[in-house]
């Protein structure tokens, strides 16, 4: 099984990032990294199910949200080699939001696992939340 962990803190509230990121529709706060957000069908962004295609690329559903702990998961269903889905099976990520216990900050934490372990997966996913993490900082930070 293949896997990648990446995190970052956050000079803002918790529920503020929370409240920007929870959407599943709506990645608005990471214009440097993700262009388009198709919605398909018609579940909203907070409901189980929905599902979105990034960049005309990445088809992704939404598979758990969690208001109470601040989390959600999701899979990868198809999307470009080496997330495809004749490449790689059962990929599921996992964003949480925490608050730092001093100050007022968060500390996010966007994980995911994957069948097929692939260094090149691994190599490629953890490029891309980085820079999504880079963009949730510099756009959300009070």
């Amino acid at each position: 099984m293949g896997e990648t962990y990446q995190s970052i803190v956050i000079n803002a509230p918790a529920d503020r990032v929370w409240s920007a990121i929870r959407d599943f529709h709506d990645m608005s706060w990471a214009p440097g990294v993700v262009t388009k957000v198709e919605a398909v069908g018609d579940r909203k962004g907070d409901e189980v199910g929905a599902v979105r295609v990034l960049n005309d690329a990445f088809r992704e559903t939404l598979r758990e949200i969690d208001d109470d702990r601040r989390t959600f998961t999701y899979t990868i269903d198809d999307g470009p080699s080496p997330v495809s889905k004749e490449e790689v099976s059962n990929y599921i990520g996992r964003v949480s939001v925490r608050p730092v216990t001093e100050g007022d900050g968060t500390f996010v934490e966007w994980s995911s696992q994957w069948e097929r372990n692939d260094e090149a997966t691994a190599e490629f996913c953890h490029g891309i939340y980085v820079a999504l993490l880079g963009e949730m900082k510099k756009n959300l930070e009070s």
